[in-house]
């Protein structure tokens, strides 16, 4: 039998989080901790009000489910009880951490997937004016990031965009518009993305209005993030997107994830590996991703005051194991 806890955390940021939707100043997050035959595992979700998520609706789902987990409910069982999302992504999580503990292995061993000591992963730079980004971009460039994650709205983008490119001239950048753009006008958009060196644009139009993007010729890859959340998104994204950004708490765990990769690569789609903002929790669930994608954007615990424990290694810009 085992024992089900399910409960909620709130980690303070060290600086405001700003993106087109809003700013934020802590990361709220579920957790279920699982206890079987002596053995402690735990997975953790972010709940996304964009999703229609909170930490008691998340709560409340997980909770419908406590009697089957109690009883010993499987991975393959929970994929069919819980719709993709966070509370799925907490308890699939925790069920991978138990499996692995009872095995003695990590979860990359599991699984047989040998990653590098070092991964690199972007660093965020967030919505602010646009000497504020620059010196952002700047300070992170001086610290070793060398990926950056430029956060957009729908103001000042070639103001932001041409003051973070003159700070950091060799850095590999990609955009996120958080959904915060139009049709209108988004071609010389991504004109002046290419222009600058920009690698990638993520999300620039809101998901259930990207239809423009069908057939839309531009000169750098899009990537869908709040357009794709499980394999049934794939079949609207072929001549939208080149790749996908995966996450967890969209997938409703690293089950779902893998099947996910598997197809979209298989589809011609490149991979990008996200995360919410989160501890370290969080992205040891998602680490046997980062092999396959292209960008790893995984820098959520960077932005806690304090990490939980034990925590994973981070320097600017890189993820140590």
């Amino acid at each position: 039998m085992r024992t089900v806890k399910v409960y909620e955390e709130s980690w303070p940021l060290h600086s405001p989080f700003v993106i087109s939707r809003g700013s934020r100043s802590e990361a709220r997050v579920v957790v279920v901790e699982l206890e079987e035959e002596g053995i402690k595992a735990t997975g953790e979700c972010t709940p996304y009000p964009r999703y229609g998520e909170s930490d008691a609706s998340v709560m409340a789902q997980i909770m419908t489910i406590v009697p089957q987990l109690e009883s010993g409910l499987s991975r393959q069982q929970l994929q069919s009880l819980l719709p993709p999302g966070a509370a799925r992504n907490a308890v699939d999580s925790a069920l991978w951490d138990l499996e692995t503990r009872r095995l003695g292995v990590s979860l990359e061993e599991h699984l047989g997937i040998v990653l590098p000591e070092d991964l690199t992963t972007a660093q965020t730079v967030v919505i602010g004016t646009p000497e504020q980004m620059a010196a952002s971009a700047a300070a992170l460039w001086e610290k070793g990031a060398r990926l950056l994650k430029i956060k957009l709205d729908d103001r000042l983008i070639s103001e932001r965009l041409v003051a973070v490119r003159t700070a950091v001239p060799e850095a590999t950048l990609i955009v996120d518009a958080n959904e915060s753009w139009h049709g209108e006008g988004l071609a010389a958009r991504c004109q002046l993305l290419a222009d600058l060196g920009v690698a990638m644009l993520e999300q620039p139009l809101p998901a259930n209005n990207d239809a423009a993007l069908e057939n839309f010729i531009h000169p750098l890859p899009i990537c869908a993030d709040e357009s794709c959340h499980a394999r049934s998104c794939l079949k609207t994204l072929a001549g939208r997107y080149e790749m996908i950004n995966i996450k967890l708490d969209k997938t409703g765990g690293l089950t779902e994830a893998l099947a996910l990769a598997s197809e979209a690569r298989a589809q011609g789609f490149e991979l990008m590996l996200g995360c919410m903002l989160c501890t370290s929790r969080a992205i040891a669930a998602a680490l046997p991703l980062a092999s396959q994608a292209r960008f790893a954007d995984l820098d959520g615990p960077t932005w806690l005051a304090v990490d939980v424990e034990p925590a994973l290694h981070f320097t600017t810009g890189q993820l140590h194991r």
